[in-house]
């Protein structure tokens, strides 16, 4: 199936400052089929990486020295080409769930893993974000089929118009037959 091989070359950035749980998503990632697999130990190169690649997922541990998970994703909103913003969130603090969500993370996973519901959890949030894309660019092309349409339309418009106002100088009467019987040209003003 065409959706589920675009799943699996996603493009999709792994933050932790943990060795152990980076190796861990990695070697989970590689085996489950996924072809584009980025990480990194540092937040606070979370944005530009993400302005340069485009992830379509981005696993974000909260508890980071230097700059915690809330603080990456604030920097992330701040891209107003991002209207979708993929962040998976790992934190082994229940009470950062629901704030994690209203900062702007569409989906947590509590630490120590279920390897199952991460897998699964990656997987549908993949499928909503590929789906999210060939949304966008459908609307795009609608868009610009739209203005295109428009802009024939208004042509079109213009033609008529002038096509009006050079009928209306000009008086014709036809026979039984639909043959032109007298044509009579624009009158010259007198004046």
């Amino acid at each position: 199936m065409m959706i589920e091989r675009e799943i699996l070359d996603a493009n999709i950035l792994i933050v932790d400052d943990q060795e152990a749980n980076i190796s861990l998503l990695e070697q989970l990632l590689s085996e489950t089929g996924y072809t584009s697999v980025t990480s990194t130990k540092n937040p606070e190169k979370v944005f530009e990486m993400h302005r340069i690649n485009r992830y379509d997922l981005i696993l974000l541990d909260l508890q980071m020295p230097i700059m915690d998970g809330f603080e990456v994703m604030k920097a992330l909103k701040v891209n107003p080409e991002d209207a979708y913003l993929p962040v998976l969130v790992l934190t082994a603090q229940p009470n950062h769930k629901l704030r994690a969500l209203q900062a702007g993370a569409k989906d947590f996973v509590s630490k120590p893993f279920d390897l199952v519901e991460v897998k699964t959890r990656i997987h549908n949030m993949l499928e909503v974000r590929l789906l999210y894309k060939k949304l966008e660019n459908y609307n795009k092309v609608l868009e610009q089929t739209v203005l295109e349409r428009t802009a024939e339309l208004r042509e079109s418009e213009a033609r008529y118009r002038s096509l009006t106002e050079l009928a209306s100088d000009w008086y014709w009467e036809q026979d039984e037959n639909m043959n032109f019987t007298k044509i009579y040209g624009p009158v010259s003003d007198p004046c």
